[in-house]
C-alpha cells in the first residue's frame, strides 16, 4: 500500500509522509517516532502527531516468507521499497529497525537518527 487517502493520518494535508513497513515492530517504532516529533515540533505537526502520516508499504521481505532471506537476496529486501518510496518522493523520510539496514544504503539516502535503545536487561527466559 502506497501513502494515500487510506494511509494512517488525522489531518486533511500531512506535513510529513512517514514510510514504514506494516510489522508490528516497524509500526510500534513509527508511532513512537511520530510521538517524539510531535513533542518536539506541536506548533509543526500537531501535539497528537496528526501531521505525520504513517505510510505502510509491503517490502520484498514481507512477501516471501517461504524462504531463507540468504536464498532470496538478503536483509535489504525489508527495505528496497521503502528507498524506492523515498527517493521518488512518495515519502518524506522511512523508519527502519536497524536489523534490516543493509550495511551499504542506496545513493542520496542517509541515517540521520536513532531512537534511543531500550534496556536490554528487560528479558523472559523459560524452559
Amino acid at each position: 500500500q502506497r501513502c494515500g487517502p487510506s494511509s494512517v493520518s488525522m489531518m486533511a494535508e500531512p506535513v510529513l509522509r512517514l514510510g514504514t513497513r506494516g510489522s508490528p515492530l516497524a509500526l510500534a517504532q513509527a508511532y513512537e517516532t511520530r510521538r517524539r516529533l510531535a513533542e518536539q515540533f506541536p506548533d509543526e505537526v500537531g501535539k497528537d502527531g496528526e501531521g505525520v502520516q504513517i505510510c505502510i508499504i509491503n517490502t520484498s521481505g514481507d512477501m516471501r516468507l517461504d524462504k531463507a532471506l540468504s536464498e532470496i537476496g538478503g536483509k535489504g529486501l525489508f527495505t528496497k521499497e521503502l528507498d524506492v518510496a523515498l527517493l521518488s518522493k512518495e515519502v518524506d523520510f522511512c523508519v527502519h529497525s536497524m536489523k534490516d539496514v543493509p550495511t551499504f544504503l542506496p545513493p542520496s539516502t542517509h541515517l540521520e537518527t536513532m531512537l534511543p535503545r531500550e534496556d536490554t536487561r528487560d528479558a523472559f527466559i523459560s524452559p
